[in-house]
């Protein structure tokens, strides 16, 4: 498959963009700006005759908006003095921000520099690519390959503001590695909680310490608050671990492939929605979350559950900190790959099936995608549904947090998910513990969104862009009514499906996990007799 960076799908080749690396950098970031204000605002009118364009009107201001592509649109234009002209990235956010002070009534003078850092963010990654060399390993290069990133969010690329310098060093779509930082944290200042003995395999700490790994880039920007520590003695410096990690797509979580070791970090930075840093109040029930995921996949595993035996979790165990730091400085050990893996399969990030990279499994070849297709869905879909139905475990089963392994044929046969923080626990089901609770209803309308929306809907469409007239929903169809489950039944003839907002949540400045939906149009729903096939129609176009 061609490499993302060259260009997006779609892109207009007489634009001259392709010899153009800051125009290269505003065609990447207006795909999910344009989508996400597609999606939440705009109002779609009937076709103009002129192929693949597609034009709306934006109801605040009465703009009308053009652009070329479905999955990943290119090209805006907005017809002005009545003509169509072209606009850049700039001009698109002004008419965005716009739109959605007129739209909401709210003003926000954070969101359009989120925008822009976000583009000046993907010029940076473009051209440390240009000059970087990919890993030799296909997972790692799945995990590093996300240069759009979030599909329909307005700043996905957006690192806090600050200088490439500062963050490029630790940037996944760079094709960063580097050594962690090892500290000495007293003993008497150790917080921890769960399974952190792998930790202690990363060095030695001295008589009277404990070894605490920290990401650099978080050390940096908490430099001014852990200086006293340092002073006084509670933290000592010990050098760096002597193999690199490797930056996954979350950028705060590393992978150690000598350890075979995922580590977890916080780090006081906006990305998309929220501030990622590791709170105490996540911190504290993780433990007992992620055992109640491990026994619903436990309790799932075998022939009862067709696809769901073979799936895998990939563990929370515990997490490291300091008492005068406990945000800042927490460490969370997560399960490596070799343990769950089937053998001989190969994983690759979800996530990057659908941005594109060498070596990427998806088929591109003849003939058409069927039977790869089936395959995916028979290893993702159950495991979700299954720990849902049986133990009221709601996974964010989106395209970040799900690897699909596959075997020496590129098929689908094993699906791992990860992220204990983002799992959310159906009240008053059997086995779960205390919060985070949220009821049935709340559950289900997250997974459908995680699942179907964020995710499936996202693979199919990037299928159906290499062929041609393949519809992927009726495969999508059979595999959901083989559950026995009333909300499954009900959600085949659901005339919508939850899309989340992403870009009215950021410009209203609701707290990232208040996610917010809007209606779309359900590819699920049997079409009628004599109607056409749904096609690559579906939530994400």
């Amino acid at each position: 498959m061609e490499r993302v960076d060259r260009m997006p799908p779609h892109a207009d080749d007489d634009s001259g963009l392709r010899a153009d690396q800051a125009g290269r950098a505003d065609a990447y970031a207006a795909v999910p700006l344009l989508n996400s204000l597609l999606r939440e605002v705009a109002e779609p009118l009937p076709g103009d005759g002129t192929g693949d364009r597609r034009t709306y009107r934006l109801p605040g201001t009465g703009r009308l908006l053009r652009v070329r592509g479905r999955r990943r649109p290119t090209g805006p234009e907005v017809f002005t003095d009545g003509a169509w002209q072209r606009i850049g990235h700039v001009e698109l956010v002004k008419l965005a921000a716009e739109e959605l002070r007129r739209h909401t009534g709210v003003s926000n003078h954070e969101l359009p520099g989120e925008m822009i850092d976000s583009r000046d963010a993907v010029a940076a990654l473009l051209a440390a690519r240009a000059a970087a060399t990919p890993p030799d390993d296909p997972y790692l290069r799945s995990e590093q390959s996300l240069v759009t990133g979030h599909t329909h969010h307005p700043a996905p690329k957006a690192r806090g503001g600050g200088p490439a310098a500062s963050w490029l060093p630790y940037a996944p779509e760079a094709h960063a590695r580097f050594p962690l930082t090892l500290l000495a944290l007293r003993e008497d200042a150790v917080v921890e909680d769960g399974d952190t003995a792998a930790l202690d395999l990363l060095g030695t700490a001295p008589p009277g310490y404990r070894l605490l790994p920290a990401h650099p880039w978080q050390l940096e920007l908490a430099a001014r608050d852990l200086a006293p520590a340092f002073a006084d003695g509670r933290l000592l410096r010990l050098g760096t671990t002597p193999f690199p990690v490797w930056p996954t797509a979350a950028i705060r979580t590393v992978y150690a492939p000598e350890l075979d070791l995922f580590c977890k970090f916080s780090l006081d930075v906006r990305i998309t929605n929220d501030i990622r840093r590791l709170w105490r109040h996540d911190l504290t029930r993780l433990r007992a979350t992620d055992d109640a995921v491990r026994a619903a996949f436990a309790r799932c595993a075998g022939p009862a559950v067709p696809g769901a035996g073979t799936a895998a979790w990939l563990s929370d165990r515990g997490h490291r900190t300091a008492d005068f730091a406990y945000e800042q400085l927490a460490v969370v050990v997560r399960d490596g790959l070799r343990a769950h893996l089937l053998p001989g399969a190969t994983p690759y990030l979800a996530a990057a099936l659908v941005e594109g990279f060498d070596g990427s499994p998806l088929p591109a070849d003849t003939p058409g995608p069927d039977a790869w297709w089936q395959a995916y869905l028979t290893q993702v879909v159950p495991p979700v549904l299954a720990v849902f139905a049986r133990h009221g475990v709601v996974l964010e089963a989106h395209l970040q947090n799900t690897l699909i392994a596959v075997d020496g044929s590129g098929t689908p046969v094993q699906a791992l998910f990860r992220d204990a923080e983002g799992v959310k626990l159906v009240r008053g089901a059997a086995g779960t513990p205390g919060p985070p609770e949220v009821s049935r209803e709340a559950g289900w309308e997250r997974l459908v969104y995680c699942l179907i929306v964020n995710h499936l809907a996202e693979v199919a469409a990037a299928l159906a862009d290499l062929h041609p007239g393949f519809d992927p929903w009726p495969a999508v169809r059979h595999e959901v009514a083989r559950h026995d489950l009333p909300e499954a039944a009900a959600l085949l003839t659901a005339p919508t499906l939850p899309g989340k907002t992403n870009l009215l949540l950021r410009w209203t400045a609701a707290d990232g996990a208040a996610a917010r939906y809007r209606p779309l149009p359900n590819p699920l729903r049997a079409p009628a007799p004599g109607a056409p096939a749904s096609g690559d129609r579906g939530p994400s176009s």
